[in-house]
């Protein structure tokens, strides 16, 4: 099943049902927002999986041609979001090209609490105060949990995963070591997220959702030119790790969502990279120093996935970077 949330003008906006090609949607009937039907996942899942089928197989008179231009994030804010850093090879690239230091002896998962409540849509324009921010992107994968009981085991972890959905995870590189150096997490460092247009149950992965992986290729190009195709099979830590981590000493609740970090290869020099600071640090490897600029106010990013049948898995991010209006 795949959901979107229509911009109605209100903060939650209007749950949508998508079609699977992405071309048509229809107002979810029984529930009218995301973080209701997580809450109560149980009571409308079934009925919004027959509208699901019913919009698929072209049974249903009433609906609309789905623009992303036109939806929030699928859930446009929560009370918990955590991201991951769950690729090691991108923690890697960095220390050998600036010579860190990362003490992890248990080989913990290294995750950081974020911001929750301003997630932003896929085809909004992304407001920056200065170039001098250095801004810069993540691609990654998140799910978006049901409640989650202290102690639960990786398997019993992934069996809560309800959704999935596709994020660019916005970074202001001018802020982050200055943050880090605080010892205190990142604040600056971590503006608003971005997240595609749709959210999807796991089955609609396939084969490609499997070991708590999304072994599928994040393809992202910055003004319209390759950047990067690397795959999430490479994951280091699955979600189910990630989410047991998380519930040691805790419960999680539903609508909490989590992300993967970003993702990163080991073959990178085939398939590139999913963010600026890994491509700068590559340069640093291999020229001595950084080639690769931050972002440019005007410039565009498109992050997506598509499943082996070809077809876009959770419609695209494709957004501007441009100067925020610091007069309001």
């Amino acid at each position: 099943m795949k959901l979107a949330t229509l911009n109605d003008g209100s903060r939650d906006g209007r749950l949508l049902v998508v079609s699977r090609d992405l071309s048509h949607a229809v107002k979810a009937q029984g529930v009218n927002t995301m973080q209701q039907l997580l809450e109560n996942w149980s009571d409308f899942e079934p009925g919004l999986q027959q509208q699901y089928a019913q919009l698929n197989n072209g049974e249903l008179s009433e609906t609309l041609f789905f623009d992303p231009a036109q939806v929030m994030a699928p859930l446009p804010r929560t009370h918990q979001f955590v991201d991951g850093s769950a690729f090691l090879n991108h923690g890697n690239i960095m220390e050998q090209a600036f010579n860190l230091t990362i003490k992890n002896e248990d080989n913990r998962p290294i995750m950081i609490q974020r911001q929750g409540d301003d997630f932003r849509g896929p085809c909004e324009d992304y407001p920056f105060p200065s170039e001098a921010d250095n801004g810069d992107f993540e691609g990654e994968v998140a799910v978006i949990l049901d409640d989650t009981p202290m102690g639960v085991t990786p398997a019993e972890a992934e069996s809560k995963v309800r959704l999935l959905v596709l994020m660019n995870d916005v970074s202001m590189r001018a802020h982050l070591f200055k943050e880090i150096q605080l010892g205190f997490g990142f604040l600056l460092a971590k503006p608003a997220t971005v997240f595609g247009p749709v959210a999807v149950t796991p089955d609609e992965l396939g084969e490609d959702w499997k070991e708590g992986r999304v072994h599928l290729d994040m393809n992202v190009s910055r003004n319209g030119e390759w950047f990067g195709n690397p795959n999430g099979g490479e994951m280091d830590f699955s979600f189910g790790e990630l989410i047991a981590h998380l519930c040691y000493n805790r419960n999680l609740r539903a609508g909490m969502v989590l992300g993967s970090g970003t993702f990163s290869n080991e073959k990178y020099n085939k398939v590139g990279s999913a963010c600026l600071a890994e491509r700068r640090a590559i340069d640093v490897i291999e020229c001595g120093e950084p080639k690769t600029d931050f972002l440019h106010f005007g410039e565009r990013l498109r992050f997506e996935m598509f499943g082996r049948d070809g077809q876009s898995i959770f419609g695209a991010i494709d957004h501007r970077f441009v100067q925020a209006d610091t007069k309001r």
